[in-house]
């Protein structure tokens, strides 16, 4: 076979090499000794999930650590799962999570010099690389039409041997340059696919910088690595863009190391070292007392898209994530509560390989540490900025009373042991949402011991003693009174040593006055609540009640 007249006949306009593309286009890139290249390259499928961001701040982590390059690629090769808008879901998701790239994809175009970083504007590229492999006899045109292959399977599980395109089964294989001309004579559209040296007992040992030295199964699939219409497969794309973008470490789901066969023969057939590969653990979730995978069917939170919309802090996100991705991350934080996150040395052998526990609760939990940490000015401009885009119904309230919502947010968390009340935009709205008589409503009921006449009696006296000049002493100095006179213990442990004597104890009595003007029987200090809604608001809280 004439390797180079089949290269030509297939590729006629493609004269460039990969000498050419190496040395000229995408040189080595001019980092420090140590620096990482890394990628995050996701499809436009229109879902972009929590196992991407994990997968990104390992990426950005590893980058930004040694001074090396953080980019993003976006491999939109496969035109059937392509979706409008969500190259834009994707750029904006990662944006608002504050991933920031050095180099790659942007909504209107791109920035960098080892671009395009849109894979379907790179075809030359790999046809040039898939012109050199038919050269060197390790690629060929296969003809089989979709009824060939389905014949071909068909066949091979009547067997009961393995289904594929390789060995006998591989009708193109060994055709001859006659044989080719003929098909393309008649206009016979075809695929390229890489001819493999593999078999099927064949292994091979690969280290990963997660999992370890590891064992596989060589390849011995021809796989397709261009399609009819010349643009590649997602396998031979990553090899190519890879080794030219100057990837040092390729950071991705452990549901990818199946394909991991493919790719060293093709890095190693080429003549490319292979970058480094990181195979993350699966996001898991306990359920029915027992881990299974987060799923994109079950679970809303496996989306980018839920966090958004309820309004998580990205430094929140991030904190979180880190305490899964690595093992000694939550031992650094106790040691530097004040730390920044960037100053957390991040290693990959601190990952685990055997699936990484998400749980929301922990999120939550730690959202509250974060906003604690983070100024209230900040959190409302925060709260303002997500109404804007998820609940535009509460714009205006927010900009209408900027003041006061700071100084809701901000109750309680100067004291001792500071009030974590504040997890995500939603809740930190509905936690203030007392605050405005358009959102007021009493959720909860007055303890069991005073029913509703005795509240409205007890409401009355309050109302008659109100003062808002009132400081904190004076105003709860009044309560305890208005407690004793009314039958109720001045002190909780009064009521605790003698219960038969009293109706109830002082802190019913504070209850009932939250329930008027908060409307639920939990909340921060309420004397600091009526000192923020002023007096005219306060007391038409408590007249309305009472009537």
């Amino acid at each position: 076979m004439d390797y180079n007249k089949l290269a030509n006949m297939l590729f006629p306009n493609i004269n460039k090499t990969i000498s050419y593309y190496e040395n000229e286009v995408f040189p080595k890139r001019n980092l420090k000794e140590g620096a990482k290249v890394t990628r995050l390259a996701p499809s436009p499928t229109g879902f972009i999930h929590l196992g991407n961001l994990y997968g990104a701040f390992v990426d950005e982590r590893l980058a930004h650590q040694s001074d090396g390059v953080f980019m993003l690629r976006i491999e939109d090769t496969d035109e059937k799962r392509k979706v409008e808008g969500a190259v834009e879901t994707i750029i904006t998701s990662l944006k608002f999570f504050d991933l920031n790239f050095d180099e790659g994809a942007l909504i209107d175009g791109e920035n960098g010099d080892y671009g395009p970083y849109y894979q379907s504007n790179r075809a030359e590229i790999y046809q040039c690389v898939a012109k050199y492999l038919i050269e060197q006899g390790r690629a060929y045109p296969c003809f089989c039409t979709e009824e060939e292959l389905e014949d071909i399977r068909r066949e091979q599980e009547a067997e009961g041997v393995n289904t594929g395109y390789y060995g006998k089964w591989a009708k193109y294989r060994n055709a001859t340059i006659e044989e080719i001309q003929e098909h393309l004579d008649n206009g016979e559209s075809f695929v390229v696919r890489f001819k493999s040296n593999g078999t099927e007992e064949g292994k091979f040992e690969i280290d990963d910088a997660i999992r370890g030295r590891l064992e596989i199964h060589e390849n011995y699939q021809d796989v397709v690595i261009l399609k009819t219409n010349g643009i590649p497969t997602y396998h031979f794309a990553h090899v190519v863009d890879d080794h030219l973008m100057r990837v040092t470490h390729v950071v991705r789901g452990e549901e990818w190391l199946s394909t991991l066969p493919i790719h060293y023969e093709l890095f190693k057939t080429i003549g490319w070292d292979t970058p480094i590969y990181c195979h993350t653990a699966h996001l898991m979730k306990m359920d029915n007392g027992s881990k299974r995978k987060l799923s994109k069917r079950k679970d809303p939170e496996l989306g980018l898209g839920y966090y958004m919309e309820l309004g998580y802090h990205p430094a929140a996100v991030r904190e979180y994530l880190m305490t899964i991705l690595n093992s000694d991350f939550e031992e650094w934080r106790i040691a530097n509560p004040e730390g920044n996150i960037e100053e957390f040395e991040f290693t990959l052998n601190k990952m685990s390989n055997s699936g990484a526990l998400f749980d929301l609760d922990k999120l939550n939990n730690i959202s509250k540490d974060v906003l604690l940490k983070i100024p209230v000015e900040e959190i409302y401009v925060f709260l303002l900025n997500w109404s804007k885009e998820h609940k535009p119904e509460i714009v205006n309230i927010l900009e209408n009373n900027r003041e006061s919502v700071i100084k809701l947010l901000s109750i309680g968390r100067n004291d001792n042991k500071p009030r974590k009340d504040l997890m995500y935009c939603e809740q930190i709205f509905e936690f203030i949402s007392y605050f405005f008589d358009e959102y007021f409503s009493i959720v909860d009921n007055y303890p069991e011991n005073i029913d509703g006449a005795e509240a409205k009696k007890l409401l009355q006296k309050y109302l008659n003693t109100y003062n808002h000049s009132d400081d904190q002493s004076q105003w709860f100095d009044k309560i305890r009174t208005i407690s004793s006179e009314n039958g109720y213990a001045a002190k909780p442990k009064d009521y605790k040593k003698n219960p038969d004597m009293y109706k109830g104890h002082v802190g019913d009595v504070s209850t009932v006055i939250r329930i008027a003007l908060v409307g639920r029987s939990v909340s921060p200090d309420v004397w600091e609540i009526q000192q923020i809604m002023g007096k005219e608001k306060v007391l038409e809280r408590l007249k309305k009640v009472i009537n």
